[in-house]
């Protein structure tokens, strides 16, 4: 395995001149998402009798391995899932994308679906990718992946789990605090959003009502028109929470930063318009583990830069730049 040079920077994030602003800088990567990676399929049943899929990026023998937990309704196409796997795929690295259970294409075997503090799903999938015997294995979660993954971190720290299967971590605007995300995302224009993601999401668990009836109130399914809405009338009844609330204090990951111990990343733009600034942590009261990164700009997921069309580079070099730094720090310990 060749030793990555850590004294390599990714400059700070600068949006594009042409594309200023958190609605612009959210949007357009839908446009320009870029070539699909030539992904290996594979397929594994979960421990209770479901499956998932994922999608992999093959890479030379003796290089490390980065895992994807994608946001809310992502998959192995979402624009910045196929931004990374590219540059994975430049270094000859190995790369996967973990599709959460329904989001791969084709409906889950059980009732249950996925949620933002899904730690304990996270656990085994890190299990055994670790077990495959990388010679560093990286995760990074973005948006509702990346709540979770820090959920985990926290939950796997004094055992110190988190530190034996990783080398080091990174979230990309993670939702820290649900109830404040949703609240933001029941405002105004920014309710647009969250019809963007109930278009796909009320059609899944009307299918679900229909495999298992009566474990759902189909009325209130299709009454949803926010995302407490359909959380209420879902996603907490089908994962164990009393009801939305209960679902946003449990699920939220902001309270347990402190606890984390693996090196991890926290990239997060100030002008997010899914998360309100205010909920963002004050860099001292990060543990020492938890490396901040606020840019300005970049909205939800975007960091778009360069000339028109412009071009999504700058998230995985950053992503890339912060793990190189570790893997060399660890291939230097005698």
């Amino acid at each position: 395995m060749n030793l990555p040079d850590p004294t390599i920077r990714v400059p700070r994030f600068q949006a594009a001149r042409w594309l200023r602003g958190a609605h612009r800088q959210t949007i357009w990567p839908l446009l320009i998402k870029g070539p699909l990676p030539r992904y290996r399929r594979q397929r594994w049943d979960t421990p209770d009798g479901d499956f998932i899929d994922l999608d992999w990026i093959d890479g030379a023998p003796g290089q490390p391995c980065i895992v994807l937990f994608h946001g809310l309704e992502g998959s192995s196409n979402s624009a910045y899932a196929r931004g990374l796997m590219r540059a994975i795929h430049a270094r000859g690295w190995h790369g996967v994308v973990v599709h959460f259970r329904g989001c791969s294409g084709e409906p889950n075997r059980l009732p249950r679906a996925y949620h933002s503090g899904d730690a304990e799903e996270i656990n085994w999938i890190l299990r055994r990718i670790h077990a495959l015997h990388w010679p560093a294995l990286f995760v990074a979660g973005v948006s509702l992946g990346g709540n979770a993954l820090l959920k985990w971190l926290a939950e796997n720290a004094h055992s110190g789990e988190a530190t034996r299967l990783l080398t080091a971590a990174a979230t990309v605007s993670a939702p820290l605090d649900l109830a404040a995300a949703e609240g933001e995302l029941a405002r105004g224009i920014k309710r647009a959003y969250a019809c963007y993601f109930l278009r796909s999401l009320v059609p899944k668990a009307l299918e679900k009502a229909v495999r298992f009836p009566g474990l759902i109130d189909v009325a209130a399914i299709k009454r949803s028109r926010t995302l407490r809405e359909f959380d209420e009338a879902v996603t907490a009844p089908l994962h164990g929470f009393h009801n939305a609330t209960d679902y946003y204090a449990r699920a939220s990951a902001g309270p347990l930063l402190g606890v984390i111990n693996t090196p991890t990343l926290l990239l997060h733009a100030h002008d997010d318009p899914f998360f309100p600034l205010s909920a963002l942590p004050a860099a001292n009261d990060l543990p020492r583990a938890v490396t901040p990164d606020f840019p300005a700009q970049g909205g939800h997921v975007g960091f778009v830069q360069g000339a028109w069309p412009g071009n999504m580079t700058w998230l995985p070099q950053r992503l890339l730049a912060y793990f190189d730094r570790h893997i060399a720090c660890n291939l230097r310990m005698p």
